[in-house]
């Protein structure tokens, strides 16, 4: 879903992900210019008690509704940092699998952003907390609201495309 040269000066519809098992977070924002305005976030959450299968088919049909609910042009995920117990990183592979998975079957592509460099974008700092996270995205898209702890991080996740991911997408466009 690339955006034409003639479409250009209408906003840019940016979906962030933040993947999870448990609860995976989303949040749409629209950039127009230097201008970014909150559209929509949330979580999908699939029951605990569903065998692993169902919980990823959970994941990637939510993750295909919000595509369809909001048709963004560009979608970006956080990269799976490395985790000190193996079984918890396994887990959290699947689910960002599954929705890597689903966002490039709903066309489009996915840009992949570091935890520390997304937390740098919103906060100024690597290492801030995810309290800070929400505080800055409250600040910084007002209109949001109060927001999970996921759904603030899915929205960093694309303002950090949206402040990064312009050169990339410009030269999808350019081709």
């Amino acid at each position: 879903m690339f955006r034409t040269k003639g479409d250009m000066n209408s906003p840019r519809i940016i979906l962030g992900i933040d993947p999870g098992l448990r609860h995976t977070g989303w949040g749409v924002v629209a950039q127009n210019g230097n201008r970014l305005s909150f559209i929509a976030a949330g979580r999908i959450s699939p029951s605990a008690d569903l065998p692993m299968a169902s919980r990823l088919l959970t994941l990637a049909e939510g993750i295909a509704d919000i595509v369809r609910a909001h048709a963004p042009h560009e979608s970006a995920i956080e990269e799976t940092f490395v985790n000190k117990n193996a079984r918890s990183a396994l887990l959290l592979g699947q689910a960002r699998g599954s929705a890597m998975l689903a966002l490039a079957q709903n066309g489009l592509t996915v840009a992949e952003y570091a935890a520390n460099r997304i937390k740098q974008s919103v906060t100024g700092h690597g290492h801030a907390e995810k309290t800070q996270i929400q505080a800055m995205i409250a600040i910084l898209l007002p209109t949001s609201g109060k927001l999970a702890a996921d759904a603030a991080d899915a929205l960093a996740v694309a303002i950090t495309h949206a402040h990064h991911g312009n050169v990339a997408s410009l030269r999808e466009v350019q081709r």
